[in-house]
């Protein structure tokens, strides 16, 4: 890209940002949902990201991960359910994979989000619901963290408040933390604080320039403050980054620190850069490959086009080709 014109750099930088602020409308609206969930190479070109719709799909890839040495989080998707109904099902669907992985004793995370649990209807019965599933993940003959994903800046507060109560009576709970939101480095202080284990990621939605850095080099810097911070001071930390620079940065902390591969794991999506993803492996670090199923994956998949441009062109092609 260096032999490229400034001028062109700016205009490829210019469509990016205009086409990752398309694609993220379109992960949230509904009637793009309702489209794409009809369209046959959606769910074909999805499944590059998807490891199925169904939780014995999603079981078979996790054990060819684990069969690889790869570490594993299982991720049942949908976010923002209509109704506690709908949550009870959500919840029941989780607590069926965990008992599955438990019977297969596989070793492997779990995560959930708190509006899939019914946040946006009732505090109380969400948090309820994360304790059940907790309380199933007691006595598991393989290690199983439950880890709780981060949603919009809506959900933030909430969602650290909960997870922290909670993590007081099952320390395997752990949460994530955005780094483009400015409120992160002291959500990282309070974890740290309270020995919860975060995952670092960059964040995947539309935030306002009133709570989140909007350029991609005030994001990047954050991103390593927080990292050294958590590799420091934190809990296990995991880096979720697909970012060269962002790798990069985080062996030169470790090895500023002095750590070694079993103070923390690089966390990576399965079906993107799975070339980096084996490599970091075969160089002796941790790297757990997330691993979402389900039948609402289109806002999932919508958010892993808005990341990259790679993922677009990839999905163009695929469109094309029938």
């Amino acid at each position: 890209m260096s032999g490229l014109p400034s001028g062109l750099n700016w205009k490829t930088t210019h469509v990016e940002k205009i086409l990752r602020k398309i694609l993220l409308y379109l992960s949230s609206a509904g009637w793009a949902r309702y489209l794409a969930m009809r369209l046959p190479v959606a769910r074909r070109v999805a499944r590059r990201f998807v490891a199925g719709e169904t939780l014995p799909e999603a079981i078979e890839v996790v054990q060819s991960l684990r069969r690889e040495g790869f570490l594993v989080s299982l991720d049942l998707l949908g976010e923002n359910v209509d109704g506690l109904g709908e949550a009870e099902k959500a919840v029941e669907e989780v607590l069926e994979a965990v008992r599955a992985l438990k019977e297969l004793e596989l070793e492997c995370n779990i995560s959930v989000k708190l509006t899939q649990l019914g946040l946006d209807a009732d505090y109380d019965a969400t948090e309820r619901h994360l304790r059940t599933i907790a309380e199933e993940i007691v006595g598991s003959p393989r290690p199983i963290r439950l880890r709780v994903d981060m949603e919009g800046s809506e959900y933030t507060e909430t969602t650290v408040n909960m997870v922290a109560s909670v993590h007081r009576d099952y320390d395997f709970l752990a949460t994530v933390l955005q780094a483009y939101l400015f409120r992160t480095v002291d959500d990282v202080y309070r974890a740290n604080q309270e020995k919860i284990a975060i995952r670092l990621c960059k964040g995947a939605y539309a935030e306002s320039p009133q709570v989140a850095f909007q350029e991609k080099k005030a994001v990047d810097e954050s991103y390593l403050r927080l990292a050294e911070d958590l590799l420091a001071n934190g809990s296990y930390p995991a880096f979720a980054t697909h970012d060269e620079a962002m790798i990069q940065g985080i062996l030169e902390i470790v090895e500023r620190l002095g750590l070694g591969p079993e103070d923390f794991e690089f966390q990576m999506l399965f079906g993107i850069r799975q070339d980096r993803q084996r490599s970091l492996m075969d160089e002796g670090w941790r790297v757990r490959l997330y691993v979402p199923y389900g039948r609402s994956w289109y806002p999932y998949f919508m958010r892993r086009l808005a990341e990259r441009p790679a993922n677009l062109q990839f999905f163009a092609t695929a469109l094309f080709k029938g």
